[in-house]
């Protein structure tokens, strides 16, 4: 069996000591925030016209958005923590177009519409980039695209294989060979790199949560932390019955009645049984460096601030934040039997010390230089690898979840997506978005356990084989991806 590029140079015991040594278990966004507002807990019986459960990027956007198109509409926000404290402020902060975890997922499974998919992807980054200056959310935003990284002498054909793809869509892909590609960017695990410009931007992620929220509430939502919804009854079909949320907080028990409502709940278990077993939660996990000095910098290259992510099974990605620090994250993948989400799972020595040696070996110019965070969260994995839509309550229910690790720019289409489904019901004529089999069908949901831990383990380790064996997918992968299914490291 071939041992990978990480596993061929691993840095010394002593080096990788010490990056650690003055590491702390912190998110590094959420640090970096400073002040920033907080919202009270919901006290009374509430009734609004449009209900919002979840303070992350897909319930701010859609309560955004709610108030934007219905500015008369009363519209409240309820977050069971605070803003943005899980996957939307603590994630790598790629805000990438691709609404399908990208284009040989949405090829493979929606080839008919993929193209128009692709278009709605940028059409949708686009849109994000507009609000950044309209809506002044100062959250760091940088269009600085991607590179796609061969770090294995097999991911050449693929990179090569996507650039050719790209240039019959007539879209503005590079290929750049190893010299090239070691002379952009100067990391000895280099064999090859796909520059794809206009495919991403970077972001703070937690400032864009705190700045969604703060432009919200501007706007006239009604936004609740500390404020747990406990128990979902959705609308009967009379259309003057509401739908009715119980919710707990420090200020007591509280009832919230309203119109419509939209879940964002993520990771978290869907408050409509239904679509309990369409996600599991994955954890993902990431260092960041401190600050590097200029010359260190310059030693590197870089100039292009590019997001990085390389091409193996078990991928990592890394970035430059705004005061030139490495965040670097991915390769492990870890789920925990039964699905549950714990602080505990978030602090893991051997996942860290991983990354730390696999940064290392990426960049040898940092030998000497120091963690400072080491975190974790949950993503929410969906069997198709990204976000799918469900409703409830003829439609007045609307959730939204399987967002798969790439749903900075999602959210913001997810929250289109659900407000014009509530046109729909009001007599709108379908979308383009609503009208997409993309949209209109549900993936298949996991198994119950034990089924589920013993299918996503033995995945796990059929994808790791397939990184020390150039590629080449076993039986099981193989089967997996003529069903549809599998799992995304």
């Amino acid at each position: 069996m071939q041992r990978t590029v990480f596993e061929r140079n691993i840095p010394a015991g002593s080096v990788v000591d010490h990056a650690l040594g003055g590491s702390r278990q912190a998110v590094f966004w959420q640090d970096d925030l400073g002040e920033h507002p907080t919202y009270p807990a919901l006290s009374a019986a509430t009734r609004a016209d449009v209900v919002v459960v979840g303070g992350g990027y897909t319930g701010l956007w859609s309560a955004l958005r709610a108030k934007q198109r219905y500015p008369g509409a009363r519209v409240v926000l309820v977050e069971a923590r605070s803003v943005g404290w899980a996957a939307s402020g603590r994630n790598g902060g790629f805000c990438e177009a691709s609404l399908t975890h990208g284009d040989e997922n949405g090829r493979g499974r929606w080839p008919d519409e993929f193209d128009t998919l692709t278009r709605l992807g940028y059409e949708n980054l686009a849109a994000m980039e507009s609000a950044m200056g309209d809506l002044g959310l100062d959250c760091q935003w940088e269009r600085t695209g991607i590179i796609d990284l061969a770090v294995e002498p097999h991911q050449i054909d693929w990179l090569q294989d996507a650039a050719q793809d790209a240039a019959r869509a007539g879209v503005p892909h590079t290929f750049l060979d190893r010299a090239k590609m070691r002379a952009e960017i100067a990391s000895p695990t280099y064999e090859a790199g796909l520059v794809r410009p206009d495919d991403a931007a970077l972001v703070h992620p937690a400032r864009l949560a705190t700045e969604l929220a703060r432009v919200a509430s501007e706007l006239g939502v009604e936004i609740f932390e500390q404020t747990r919804v406990t128990r979902l009854v959705p609308p009967g079909r009379g259309a003057s019955s509401d739908a009715v949320l119980r919710t707990t907080s420090p200020a007591g028990e509280a009832t919230l009645r309203a119109d419509r409502v939209i879940l964002g709940t993520n990771v978290f278990p869907s408050l409509l049984r239904r679509y309990r077993l369409h996600t599991v939660p994955v954890y993902d996990y990431v260092v960041a460096t401190e600050p590097l000095p200029a010359d260190l910098l310059g030693a590197i290259g870089w100039r292009g601030r590019q997001g990085l992510a390389d091409l193996a099974n078990q991928f990592h990605y890394y970035r430059l934040t705004a005061d030139n620090r490495i965040v670097f994250g991915g390769y492990d993948a870890v789920y925990h039997y039964g699905g549950r989400v714990s602080r505990t799972y978030e602090n893991r020595p051997r996942t860290f010390r991983r990354l730390t040696e696999h940064l290392l070996t990426t960049f040898p110019q940092l030998e000497g230089i120091r963690l400072t965070h080491r975190w974790s969260g949950a993503i929410d994995t969906s069997t198709r690898f990204c976000a799918f839509f469900g409703q409830a309550g003829g439609g007045r229910v609307q959730h939204a979840a399987g967002f798969t690790g790439l749903g900075v720019a999602a959210t913001h289409f997810a929250a289109q997506v659900m407000l014009d489904r509530f046109d729909v019901l009001d007599g709108s004529p379908d979308t383009e978005r609503t009208a997409l089999q993309m949209v209109r069908q549900v993936p298949v949901p996991f198994p119950p356990e034990p089924i589920a831990a013993a299918g996503i383990q033995a995945t796990r380790w059929a994808l790791d084989q397939a990184d020390h064996q150039g590629g080449r997918r076993n039986v099981l992968l193989r089967s997996l991806d003529a069903l549809g299914l599998g799992f995304d490291s």
